[in-house]
């Protein structure tokens, strides 16, 4: 629990430094009356209540694939159960939408986080106003240098830092309550019925503000992996929902008291004596819940490599013995540009926070629709009560989205373009490489008339293992090497690694193999879209094919395709065919992301029209 507090609770937990500020003061300002600090506070309890608590914690986490959670894991858990149905296309095209919608959260989330917890320093004295953007930058920059170091030793204070600051928080909210303890008058829904009934636009629009209390919701349900189920729900049903509510409604009981604080509600419930010490325990809390984003961004970028939706990526395993531990140099810089530009284009947590909420409602919205096919096609629950449930999660999740809409042009547009682009990306590198495959397996000859036709060719010592997308045929390199060379290896074998839609396979499971004659094998390495692919280290626990591997006497063939567009047919536009061929180009090579032997590898070239 203390594990899942640190990590899993810092993004949605620094939404009290912005979320109650925001729906005053934001882009449709409220008047600071009673009856809409009430209102607000009534719809954060209970949109916390229906979308964190009910649809997350008691519905979502039940979705577990192999314990790990995420679009991803739910994309792989319904298609392994569903296989190929019509409607299976659009269900995957609903998981990388989900997956490009978190990038742009990826990049929103350290900037409004850490800025909004710098900005507390002109609480504490006004003339520091201008060392706020440099401050926040700096502190921004710190934490994507530490990133290629691993963060295991950083993690180990997460929780204890984040129990400090949760504690921080309640105990501001109480010593506020005590001031105006009719506050608590706010639990009751007829108060959010009534802001609507009196000011249904003003109200509705205040629902893509209040939406910021929620913001880190789906990260329970991604993050759930690394600690369990239980731990997380119960650090959230314990101390983290109760921590939250306590400061949300002690910011309510400071402003039906002085209306002037909504300037900044968070910072002004301190005493002053205690405003700067609060803004060191805040900003350290935004950074702990940038780092989960990050960590985040890079284990989604691992599992988009290995099913298949990116090219290959260098990915750097910074902790012996914490698989989860990885670093993505392109990512890491790539999210830093975006956050510091994000950071200097709109200067104020206030601007940014108009960016903000609308990739994760977009997420939330097709996480409701993935869940409705789960519990209808796979858990079959009873019908009308799988109705009413998926109808209470699309009518909530419905007017967070519809709310934030009305933010685009004040900057909701931005996560928009990012999550265009990169579900170009995705999908433009999923269709490539499928064409490819299907062009290769067209041109390919059966393994077993290529091996009857080879028997008079001269065999040399050692093995060769020629590397193959494809579980059928011959591999292109196979054959170009009998052109050039003309000799055939002692033993060859064909290998092909293949990602499971689980997360972790067994490594009783891991190998597989079959003798095809004449000392030919076809072997297939089975890996989960979690785990890191090291062929010679699995290669070791390969039997039945002859002598053990001695790697100074084996030779790994790599086919490397040089992408010509077809102008006649293409098959698909001609801009996403030049666009999967520059993929192509930055694809780490296949030798560094298998981990194969750098000495014992020869590349083969070919051409290939898609």
């Amino acid at each position: 629990m203390l594990g899942a507090i640190g990590v899993v609770y810092g993004d949605i937990g620094t939404s009290p430094l912005y979320a109650m500020k925001e729906t005053f003061i934001g882009p449709h300002p409220l008047a600071v009356s009673q009856a809409h600090i009430f209102g607000v506070l009534s719809l954060i309890f209970w949109s916390l209540m229906l979308v964190v608590t009910l649809k997350y914690v008691f519905v979502a986490m039940r979705a577990d694939n192999g314990g790990e959670g995420g679009s991803f894991a739910l994309l792989a858990l319904i298609s392994r159960h569903l296989g190929d149905r019509r409607w299976a296309g659009g269900l995957v095209m609903m998981g990388v939408l989900a997956t490009a919608l978190f990038y742009g959260d990826a990049m929103i989330t350290p900037a409004i986080s850490v800025l909004s917890a710098v900005e507390g320093l002109t609480v504490v004295e006004a003339r520091l106003a201008p060392l706020v953007l440099p401050i926040a930058i700096v502190i921004l920059i710190g934490l994507f240098l530490i990133q290629a170091r691993g963060t295991a030793k950083v993690g180990a204070i997460f929780g204890p830092v984040v129990l400090v600051y949760m504690a921080t928080l309640a105990t501001l909210g109480i010593w506020n309550i005590a001031r105006h303890p009719d506050i608590l008058g706010a639990l009751s829904p007829h108060w959010a019925v009534l802001f609507f009934l009196q000011d249904p636009t003003i109200a509705f629009l205040a629902m893509g503000s209040v939406f910021l209390a929620v913001t880190g919701a789906e990260t329970l349900y991604a993050d759930m992996g690394h600690f369990g189920r239980r731990a997380v729900s119960y650090s959230w049903l314990l101390l983290a929902y109760p921590c939250l509510m306590l400061n949300y409604f002690g910011q309510g009981a400071l402003l039906l008291g002085t209306p002037s604080a909504v300037e900044n509600p968070f910072y002004l419930m301190a005493p002053e004596w205690a405003r700067l010490p609060l803004v060191l325990i805040a900003t350290a809390a935004t950074v702990i819940a940038s780092q989960a984003v990050i960590s985040g961004a890079f284990s989604v970028t691992q599992q988009a490599v290995q099913l298949g939706f990116l090219p290959r990526l260098r990915i750097t395993h910074t902790s012996a013995r914490a698989a989860g531990q990885i670093y993505i140099p392109a990512v890491n810089w790539g999210l830093l540009a975006m956050v510091i530009l994000l950071v200097l284009g709109f200067r104020e947590s206030t601007k940014l926070a108009s960016a903000y909420g609308i990739a994760v409602s977009g997420t939330m919205i097709i996480t409701t629709l993935m869940l409705a096919v789960l519990i209808f096609q796979v858990w079959k629950w009873n019908r009308l009560l799988a109705t009413l449930t998926i109808a209470l999660f699309l009518v909530v999740d419905g007017i967070f989205f519809a709310s934030n809409v009305t933010k685009i042009l004040d900057g909701g547009w931005f996560p928009l373009v990012v999550a265009a682009v990169i579900f170009t990306v995705l999908t433009t590198w999923a269709r490539g490489r499928t064409l490819m495959r299907q062009q290769v397996e067209q041109d390919a000859m059966p393994l077993g008339v290529f091996v009857k036709s080879v028997e008079s060719i001269h065999r040399v010592g050692g093995t060769a293992i020629f590397l193959s997308s494809s579980a059928e045929g011959v591999p292109p390199a196979l054959l170009h090497n009998l052109k050039h060379n003309q000799v055939i290896h002692e033993r060859v074998l064909i290998l092909t690694v293949h990602v499971r839609d689980v997360p972790h396979v067994p490594v009783a499971e891991r190998v597989e193999a079959h003798a095809i004659g004449a000392n030919f094998h076809r072997v297939t390495l089975h890996y989960g879209f979690m785990e890191e692919v090291d062929v010679p280290r699995d290669l070791a626990l390969l039997g039945g094919c002859g002598a053990p591997f001695d790697m100074m006497r084996t030779s790994f063939f790599l086919g490397r395709q040089k992408l010509l567009p077809a102008r006649e047919r293409p098959g698909m536009a001609l801009w996403r065919e030049k666009l999967f061929a520059k993929l192509m180009q930055s694809s780490e090579s296949a030798m560094e992301f298998f981990k194969l032997p750098t000495n014992r590898v020869v590349e083969l070239g070919s051409q290939v029209r898609i």
